[in-house]
């Protein structure tokens, strides 16, 4: 696994958002076992303690959870994991939109665009 951590946002969310990018792309799939905190801490060169912050956040979103004395495992709700895929669109198509906007573009030619863009990538 590489990150390549910006300075900008907490190293422990971008492991969550690297983690969940790898389960909604299908890299990890539902019920896989991840790494432990020690193996990650180690592949990624950082604290622990960071590794250990990132799990408990991802299972307090119940993106892994816990089976006592196995370790952990990506979560078998396929409902939840779609959930996450449609939160991560939204997120792109906010960023995106926010950017056209700031360009000067309404939502009607930032529409048109888009439909464009997705017509010549289906050709």
């Amino acid at each position: 696994m590489t990150i390549e951590f910006d300075n900008n946002l907490p190293i422990y969310l971008q492991i969550m958002n690297y983690i969940k990018k790898e389960i909604v792309t299908g890299k990890l799939n539902a019920g896989d076992k991840i790494p432990s905190v020690r193996e990650l801490a180690a592949e990624l060169q950082i604290n622990p303690n960071t590794v250990q912050r990132t799990f408990q956040e991802l299972e307090r979103e119940e993106v892994v959870e816990t089976r006592r004395g196995l370790g952990r495992y990506v979560t078998s709700e396929e409902a939840k994991i779609m959930t996450i895929k449609k939160e991560m669109a939204g997120d792109l198509l906010d960023h995106f939109i926010s950017g056209m906007q700031e360009l000067g573009f309404t939502n009607k030619d930032i529409a048109s665009i888009v439909a464009e863009a997705v017509e010549i990538k289906n050709e």
